[in-house]
């Protein structure tokens, strides 16, 4: 498979060793905000292992353990013999303080949220900020000594060993988590540890990504073929459009029509990427063979699964046709990988995605799929993409799942449903685009719900199904806001849904955050 290592940053490198928070991949695209590369890799990486990849320095994310907690990951000693520098976030600081003997216990108050710290000194990590910063806590062990040669540089009421240091070795460990958001001066710490402590340059673009991708995709598939799903969605386009620049006609683009697509999305995709963009493009309807396998089936994880094997079913089937085929491509991306099954360290399975079953699994394990963007975050996604010179307008897409539609049908999906979803969600959007609001969400979306009221039409009583709205704001689709939209602009939505879509007699609109709720319904 590519070695990600080796892109756009292979001169120097920060590697996060993963202890399995959510928040990880949050560092690594905090360190790449500031044109440095960086990388995860399991917690448990060898010392030979970490030289093997030559990074500048080494950052120890969080998880969700006490270090003393039966099974909770270990550290492995020998990372501090390297000579690099290391910063431990939450659960790092105290996996680097119990190898260096101080002392841990579980904190009477656990503290998560908001919190106030004090910085004491003139630690070069906290250079420029203030003396009393607002930070992000969420811990429930806490350093109560800390080891022989640190010392504490910052304090909060519930953790009087806040942060630690030890310069002379570049040692240091922050309680707090400096990439979230409400961190207020998180940035400026992780640029005082990349620049001020490890001397790094600011030198990772999208352009040199897209230099060594190209490079490292040529090495990868030699004189070989791709095959691609595409989609015709962000992540896939983007990846095309990648591969195509690397390999040229040896990339064969298959688009599958599994019949739970937006309103007239096979006609659009066929004419922007077959006409305009000269993909190398194949066009399968399945939409029968893919309502078939989903008729009678409710749960959520049994659709996507469904979904994900029959499109594994029929790209093998295409490239029988083509008569030689050495390499699948995925747009995969970071957020698909964490939610399902963390492959760099101990993070919780959240949910299914269609390019994460065991097929897929068991031909990425032995090296057959190329996946470019995998380690990327939509919006490095979309820089890439107009790096690359595609349209605006495709660029900045909405996300949708690869389920498609099938995810946004709350249990059994029926040709029906389908047709009075895609009905819905089209009158949605061009309501949202005509409002000028399209591009400031992350996404909005409609969504059936098996769910009947009675209401009245014309003196009737009416006994339909419900449509629920979902839209919301986000960076990087880890954390999102409902988004508030005006009121007179969800009264046009749902009269228009009401009027205009056969079934239909109620809408809702979704409050709900990320967390607690995933930004997709199933």
């Amino acid at each position: 498979m590519i070695d990600h290592g080796m892109l756009g940053g292979a001169d120097q490198k920060v590697l996060i060793l993963d202890f399995g928070s959510q928040y990880t991949q949050l560092i690594a695209r905090r360190v790449r905000e500031q044109k440095v590369y960086a990388e995860i890799v399991p917690f448990n990486f060898s010392k030979k292992e970490i030289m093997k990849m030559k990074p500048s320095a080494i950052i120890l994310s969080g998880g969700p353990f006490s270090v003393y907690e039966k099974g909770a990951p270990r550290l492995k000693g020998d990372v501090f013999e390297l000579g690099l520098p290391v910063l431990g976030i939450c659960y790092g600081l105290c996996a680097m303080v119990k190898h260096f003997g101080g002392e841990i216990q579980g904190a009477q108050r656990r503290e998560y949220g908001r919190a106030v710290i004090g910085i004491k000194g003139k630690s070069p990590l906290f250079r420029g900020l203030k003396e009393k910063e607002t930070v992000w806590m969420s811990h429930g062990d806490k350093v109560i000594k800390p080891p022989a040669g640190f010392t504490v540089v910052a304090s909060s009421e519930n953790a009087e060993i806040a942060a630690v240091e030890n310069v002379a070795k570049k040692l240091f460990g922050v309680q707090f988590h400096p990439e979230v958001y409400h961190t207020v001066s998180g940035a400026r710490v992780l640029r005082n540890f990349l620049f001020e402590i490890c001397a790094l340059k600011p030198t990772w673009t999208m352009k040199s990504f897209i230099a060594s991708s190209v490079e490292a995709i040529r090495d990868e598939v030699g004189e070989g073929t791709v095959l691609l799903g595409l989609s015709g969605g962000v992540d896939s386009s983007v990846t095309a459009m990648l591969l195509q620049k690397a390999i040229g006609d040896r990339l064969f683009c298959v688009f599958v029509n599994n019949g739970v697509l937006r309103k007239d999305e096979h006609a659009k995709v066929i004419e922007r990427f077959k006409k305009h963009m000269k993909l190398n493009l194949i066009y399968v309807d399945a939409s029968k063979r893919f309502l078939g396998l989903l008729k009678g089936v409710a749960d959520p994880e049994k659709k996507r699964r469904i979904i994900g094997r029959e499109f594994i079913n029929v790209f093998m089937a295409e490239a029988k046709k083509i008569g030689r085929f050495d390499f699948l491509a995925q747009g995969t991306l970071y957020p698909d990988v964490i939610e399902s099954v963390s492959t760099k360290g101990p993070s919780d399975t959240i949910k299914s995605h269609h390019n994460r079953v065991p097929e897929v699994l068991t031909l990425i394990k032995s090296g057959k799929v190329i996946e470019p963007l995998k380690e990327l975050f939509k919006d490095e996604v979309r820089e890439l993409g107009l790096e690359l010179g595609m349209p605006e307008e495709l660029v900045h897409r909405h996300p949708f799942p690869g389920p498609g539609l099938a995810i946004r049908i709350v249990g059994e999906v029926t040709p029906q449903r389908i047709k009075t979803l895609q009905e819905a969600d089209d009158i949605l959007v061009e309501e949202i685009r005509f409002a000028g609001l399209y591009r400031g969400l992350w996404q909005i979306f409609a969504v059936y719900l098996p769910v009947k009221s009675v209401g009245v039409m014309g003196d009737q009583r009416t006994y339909e199904n419900v449509i629920a709205i979902r839209g919301v704001t986000s960076m990087d689709a880890m954390t999102a806001d409902w988004a508030y939209l005006p009121e007179d602009l969800l009264r046009r939505i749902s009269n228009r849904i009401i009027n205009e879509v056969k079934g239909i007699n109620r809408v809702v609109y979704d409050i709900s955050s990320k967390p607690p709720s995933t930004i997709e319904w199933e």
